[in-house]
């Protein structure tokens, strides 16, 4: 915790220069408690103050139950006063009328720096969030259970008005068989990796009935091809998806499902058909991302400034997607709604709870849960729109809603007259608006990853990776040079060159345009160059580089033959690691078991 701890204090003297205030208290009040709290005082009790100072910001005003566990002066607390103080007035706790911007960006920088460090929790936080997926599973089964009729019949009338479009085309699509499957790079849950999975010989009877075997797992169709070694299984003796969690910050990890690799396959094709068609889609593809997050910061800028923009933040969104919903959606197409339902696990192995039959339509993990939750939440949005305006939404009325209402994720932006309606219309879908990242009243706003203040980005700089100490800590090593270049770029230029020292004494650091592949500093002054490249006459730096290859998969085959082919399809290559165009790629495949840093003369450009 040294290092951190170092880190801060300069972050610290940086912003209190900024912000012309002493921050020599502070730093005494952080180490104090890091003794008593440990890493969590960094980690989990500053985001914790940082995430009470926003809602603040929202209300215009310190709420006198705000700021637990710090000592209060007045309204504001003593911690950080040099900076609140700045925003708030110490007497009224009201927003001053011209709070200061830096001191909102320097407060945050220091509070979020490390919430959401790249560390795992504790058992009794993991096992926490275990029971947490648990009691969310049965509170979607409840909400099955009790959900109105009526406003079941409303969301789907809404949905087919809204996406009848695609779902015929993607319907027709999977009557013509005309999808074509992808192996992503990751993990499966009957444990396939690499190459292996071009050999799966595991199928489901539901996939059975909408994507036969013989058409999907085979490069051609051959009567001389054997495929009764494929598996068929029955519903009853699925392979159930595998529960894990993974580090999201130190308070609570994060939990995925790992699929298994059939249905991740079928996934893929179902996926990338449905995103393709929502973007070519000139109405569908403003008000729904799902790879541009520009927009939805855009907007959040927008309704920082004017004030007429709410975004609004969904607490375990992809777990509160009921399948009753998503089934509803695409019941009047029948091919599609086979597809869908066959690609969808049913069942959960869950740590500590064995297997669990699933009322959700899918965790994170699945390649269709992202694509899905966005419909589902923009179709309960306008049926919340429609309540407002007490009239039924007309094809003007939703097309007025360009500019004003975006789905990206679980991220929502929507005009602020909707925002009661639209949240009451969420909840009564089982949904939970998280109050605590969600701002309507106040100037400041939230979207994928950018934070503002009355127009100005106030978005700030965090910590990925614990400090390295060793040429050995390859993963911390390449996370710490991007810091710094963030760092940088954000103006903190003191951080920047205190990085620049620490890292100065683990490798050669020089600096270098953003597009060399070189791990190196960069900077508004150009790049430095110690020879010539003799054949491209490129400037080039001893540097290191990262050096990554993926295990050894062999393939061959009836198997090769397949991934040729889906290769060759323009499905795109199997993961980001393994070019197509590698003549390599039958003998090594999947993501690297380890990242290595490789020392070299480098292109500074």
């Amino acid at each position: 915790m040294k290092s951190h701890l170092l880190l801060l204090r300069v972050v610290l003297n940086e912003m209190g220069t900024r912000c012309c205030t002493s921050t020599s208290r502070d730093f005494k009040t952080i180490t104090a408690r890091c003794q008593t709290e440990g890493l969590s005082f960094l980690t989990i009790a500053l985001p914790q103050f940082c995430s009470d100072f926003e809602k603040s910001l929202d209300s215009s005003a310190v709420d006198p139950s705000s700021f637990s566990g710090f000592e209060k002066k007045g309204c504001i607390p003593v911690f950080l006063r040099g900076f609140t103080g700045q925003v708030f007035d110490s007497v009224t706790g009201c927003l001053l009328d011209t709070p200061s911007i830096d001191a909102i960006h320097a407060l945050r920088q220091i509070c979020l720096l490390f919430g959401k460090v790249n560390l795992p929790c504790n058992t009794t936080r993991t096992a926490a969030a275990i029971r947490k997926y648990v009691e969310c599973e049965k509170d979607v089964r409840l909400q099955d259970k009790n959900l109105d009729p009526i406003l079941l019949d409303q969301f789907k009338q809404m949905s087919w008005s809204v996406f009848q479009n695609v779902f015929n085309l993607l319907d027709r699509k999977v009557f013509e068989g005309d999808l074509i499957p992808k192996h992503g790079p990751g993990a499966t849950a009957d444990r396939l990796f690499g190459n292996e999975k071009y050999e799966q010989a595991v199928w489901t009877r539901r996939l059975e009935r909408v994507f036969p075997h013989e058409e999907y797992l085979f490069p051609s169709w051959n009567p001389l091809v054997d495929s009764s070694d494929v598996d068929i299984l029955e519903p009853g003796a699925e392979i159930p998806v595998r529960v894990i969690t993974v580090p999201k910050t130190l308070k609570t990890p994060r939990i995925i499902a790992i699929e298994p690799t059939c249905m991740q396959y079928m996934q893929q094709a179902l996926m990338r058909e449905l995103v393709s068609s929502i973007e070519r889609d000139d109405f569908l593809s403003v008000v729904i991302g799902f790879d541009d997050q520009i927009p939805n910061q855009e907007m959040a800028r927008e309704g920082s400034l004017k004030g007429a923009l709410a975004t609004l933040d969904l607490s375990e969104a992809s777990d509160r997607v009921s399948n009753q919903l998503v089934r509803g959606m695409v019941e009047p197409w029948h091919w599609l709604a086979s597809a869908v339902d066959a690609t969808r696990s049913r069942k959960a192995d869950v740590p500590g709870f064995g297997v669990l039959r699933l009322a959700k339509y899918a965790s994170m993990g699945s390649a269709l849960c992202f694509p899905f939750e966005a419909m589902v939440f923009f179709t309960i949005i306008l049926l919340g729109i429609q309540d407002e305006l007490r009239h039924p939404l007309s094809s003007r009325d939703i097309s007025s809603l360009l500019g004003k209402v975006r789905v990206y994720g679980d991220d929502i932006i929507v005009p602020v007259e909707f925002v009661r309606s639209v949240t009451e219309k969420l909840q009564a879908f089982g949904l939970v608006v998280n109050l605590n990242k969600s701002f309507w009243t106040g100037r400041f706003r939230e979207s994928c990853g950018k934070e503002y203040f009355s127009g100005e980005d106030v978005s700030i700089v965090r910590v990925r990776e614990n400090l390295p100490t060793s040429r050995r800590h390859v993963q911390e090593i390449m996370s710490t040079v991007s810091l710094r270049n963030q760092m940088y770029f954000a103006g903190n230029w003191e951080t920047a060159a205190w990085l620049d020292e620490w890292l100065g004494k683990l490798i050669p650091f020089p600096v270098v345009l953003p597009t060399s592949p070189a791990l190196g500093r960069h900077s508004f002054l150009g790049y430095s160059s110690e020879r010539e490249c003799p054949r491209l006459h490129k400037p080039l730096v001893r540097a290191y580089r990262e050096s990554s290859t993926p295990p050894l998969s062999h393939l061959d085959g009836r198997g090769a033959l397949l991934k040729y082919f889906l290769l060759s399809s323009g499905s795109n290559h199997e993961d980001d690691y393994q070019p197509a165009t590698d003549g390599n790629h039958l003998e090594r495949a999947g993501r690297p078991k380890t990242v290595n840093i490789k020392l070299g003369w480098v292109s500074s450009t």
